[in-house]
Order: C-alpha cells, then sequence, then structure tokens
C-alpha cells in the first residue's frame, strides 16, 4: 500500500451567492485578483470565478445570480470547514482593524496565537475568514513547516502548553546550526562585550 503523496494545496472552492459580491470581497476586500472564469463544468447554471490568494494558487468560487448573501454563520457541524486562514504581511496585519472598521465589517479584533496574530470575521455568506501573520520568518530555504517541527519538540521537552515566540526563535538558531556551515569551531553563544 503507496500513500497519495501531497504536494500542496491546488485550489480551494466555496459555494459563493451572486458573482458581483464575490467579486467585491475577494478582490475588493480581500486584494486577491480575478484571474479568470467559465461556467461551473457540473453546473451549467452556476458560473466559476478564481481569484490569486497570493502564492499564484487559487481559490474559486461558484456563483449563482439566484443566490444572494446570507450572512448567518455557516455550519460548523462535524465534517464542515471551520474557517479559512489567509496569510498577510505583518504590514498588512497592522492596518486589518482599522481596514475592517472603516468597511464596517464586525471582527474579533488581534488575537495573540504564540506563533501567529490573528483578525476573525466573516464574509457576506457568514463564513469564518481569518487574517493570519506569522511573527518569524524561516531560514533561506526552510519551511514554516520545518520551523513549527523544530518548535513543538522544544515545546514538548520544556513542557509548555503552547508554542511560543522564545520556540520559534530557539527552533530557527537550532535549524541554522545544523543546516548552515560554518568555519568556527565553536558556534555555541558568546559575550562578545
Amino acid at each position: 500500500m503507496r500513500k497519495l503523496q501531497a504536494q500542496g494545496i491546488h485550489h480551494i472552492t466555496l459555494v459563493g451567492a451572486d458573482r458581483q459580491t464575490s467579486i467585491d470581497f475577494w478582490e475588493g476586500v480581500l486584494g486577491m485578483p480575478f484571474v479568470f472564469e467559465q461556467p461551473n463544468l457540473d453546473s451549467a447554471s452556476e458560473s466559476h470565478l478564481y481569484f490569486d490568494p497570493g502564492d499564484g494558487r487559487l481559490i474559486t468560487i461558484f456563483t449563482s445570480e439566484d443566490r444572494k448573501p446570507d450572512p448567518k454563520r455557516t455550519s460548523t457541524e462535524p465534517g464542515a470547514v471551520h474557517h479559512l486562514a489567509i496569510n498577510v504581511s505583518k504590514a498588512t496585519f497592522s492596518q486589518a482593524v482599522e481596514r475592517l472598521d472603516e468597511r464596517g465589517i464586525k471582527h474579533s479584533g488581534v488575537k495573540d496565537r504564540g506563533f501567529m496574530d490573528s483578525i476573525y470575521f466573516t464574509d457576506p455568506l457568514g463564513f469564518l475568514i481569518e487574517l493570519a501573520a506569522y511573527r518569524f520568518e524561516p531560514p533561506a530555504g526552510v519551511s514554516y513547516a520545518e520551523v513549527f517541527v523544530e518548535a513543538h519538540k522544544i515545546r514538548v521537552e520544556r513542557g509548555d502548553y503552547n508554542i511560543a515566540e522564545i520556540h520559534l526563535a530557539d527552533a530557527i538558531e537550532a535549524i541554522v546550526t545544523r543546516t548552515q556551515r560554518s568555519l568556527s569551531d565553536d558556534r555555541t553563544p558568546k559575550k562578545a562585550y
């Protein structure tokens, strides 16, 4: 038996309301370029809109002019999608509260997640959206996931409840020591002053 090895998310498709509401939200609020549109090939009465979330992959929306926005919270029953987290820079994140407020969009305010900061709000259809900004950058050539694996090990060894910035900093230091060469025989911390 062999795995079907994943190599990333290809795209995520959500059921939207009408075409313009979808464009106004995904491009007009979240800044995702509207890159193409075609019919929903499984349902001729719907359109299929494609947006670039910033990494060249796709978020797609099925739209129908018969569906109108309904802001009540979407299902959180088992098997349902709870929320979609969208990566934003720290610069954008620092402006998120102000930019949501100026549009009258209710939100959670900034939430401290230890390794990132988050703000939650719903789209026009009641689907929960999270804006997430990491508090760290991985070393060159290293993925966020690799830093998380290392930070998790450190957190567990120390008996800490959740990953915090100290675990990330120590994980990055350990990864750099392990993966980047140095001419020094002793790479331990020093007092230079």
